[in-house]
């Protein structure tokens, strides 16, 4: 079941691009970042309540907002710079690059969680890389 929801994200991520690059035509990068930001605030918090899930709330541990904090600053840090990318480069060239995500990410686990590294992953994340260097080099 989890691959239907990453492909729906993928689905969902490639309509965020298109309609971003349509966003931020003749306005400032880091106003469209702050509106998409209200829109997604505003979109998860009517889902939290309509569902019910406020519960867990207070059983957050310091741990949990710590790193939901830091999770938060990465996100933030990524739209903006993906807003800045989309403003200034074409759609088409942007969104792959955003996707060199995939491997650092990968890399990142095994540092980070201790994850393992299987042949399978690397090969996928080395093609990953490559089309990114492909995508950047001109």
């Amino acid at each position: 079941m989890w691959w239907i929801y990453a492909i729906l994200s993928a689905l969902f991520a490639s309509l965020t691009a298109i309609f971003a690059k349509l966003g931020v035509a003749n306005i400032n990068s880091n106003l469209a970042t702050g509106i998409r930001t209200i829109v997604v605030l505003v979109m998860i918090w009517i889902i939290i309540l309509l569902k019910g899930e406020t519960k867990g709330i207070n059983t957050l541990s310091k741990q949990n907002i710590i790193f939901l904090i830091l999770s938060g600053i990465a996100t933030g840090l990524s739209w903006l710079f993906y807003f800045k990318a989309l403003q200034t480069g074409n759609v088409s060239q942007v969104a792959p690059v955003d996707k060199l995500s995939i491997a650092l990410t990968i890399i990142l686990a095994m540092i980070f969680l201790g994850e393992t590294l299987t042949i399978k992953t690397a090969i996928g994340a080395s093609l990953i890389i490559a089309g990114t260097l492909v995508m950047v080099l001109n």
